[in-house]
């Protein structure tokens, strides 16, 4: 399936000159989403992982029902603020500033062999941050996968080259 006509470019956003790739039509679109999970779930089998951790926001969306059809949990990693029990938290650099991203400290169990799922690998600044948290809880990443990728960002040079990361698309 050519996933790539499902994704939808907006130029100048959130700044001039940026790309936005858009995921709207292919979460719109029954067969390419269902294709891009199974994908994923296929993708992330071989690293056997104990439960998916998604980012927020749409790494959530992906996640669930990977992580169902794995047949393992799901832990989601939030914005500052936003879950409710004891957390980690790591600062991390964005592509236009800043971010917070908090775990609760009791997600994860010492050795969890995690995948890290996102809808976009761009500088890696995001999921390089939810690899450290997961790896405070004492689990480790066992890969990180996302459905598209931006190369020239060079995002997947933010993990040692122990861990896995795969895309499924790649600008």
């Amino acid at each position: 399936m050519d996933l790539k006509s499902l994704i939808r470019d907006i130029p100048d956003f959130p700044e001039p000159g940026i790309i936005f790739r858009d995921i709207t039509p292919l979460l719109r679109d029954p067969q390419g989403l269902r294709y891009t999970i199974d994908a994923l779930t296929e993708q992330s089998a071989a690293f056997t992982p104990d439960c998916v951790v998604g980012i927020e926001s749409r790494g959530f969306m992906f996640g669930v029902p990977i992580a169902q059809q794995l047949g393992v949990g799901f832990i989601p990693v939030r914005k500052s603020g936003k879950l409710p029990a004891e957390v980690h938290s790591i600062e991390y650099e964005l592509e236009y500033g800043k971010g917070l991203l908090e775990i609760h400290k009791d997600a994860l169990c010492q050795g969890d062999r995690v995948l890290i799922l996102d809808d976009l690998l761009a500088t890696g600044g995001t999921a390089k941050a939810t690899a450290d948290m997961v790896e405070k809880t004492g689990a480790q990443v066992a890969a990180c996968v996302f459905v598209i990728e931006l190369l020239a960002l060079e995002g997947r040079k933010k993990f040692n080259h122990h861990t896995p990361v795969v895309s499924l698309i790649q600008y």
